[in-house]
């Protein structure tokens, strides 16, 4: 399938997704907590944030797996004197 091909394997982008929605869960109870003055909706939130977050990143991350725009070329580098003769 077109959309799961790309150079990364696909546990690198779950494990990425992983430590993203850590990262963002936490950001997402603290400012629940801060607006509502509630741990138990801003634990809520981040629950159900979480779930749907995370599906939504990998296939973000799969499909830009497939574009090629802004990668750097793959050129070998060749040394002084290495031209083909």
């Amino acid at each position: 399938m077109l959309l799961f091909r790309g150079r990364e394997a696909h546990s690198r982008s779950f494990a990425k997704a992983v430590s993203w929605r850590i990262l963002g869960s936490i950001d997402t109870f603290l400012l629940s907590w801060f607006f509502t003055g509630s741990y138990k909706a801003a634990g809520a939130i981040a629950v159900t944030e979480v779930l749907t977050k995370m599906v939504l990143y990998y296939f973000h991350e799969r499909a830009w797996a497939n574009v090629s725009w802004g990668f750097a070329e793959d050129k070998e580098e060749a040394l002084p004197g290495d031209r083909p003769a």
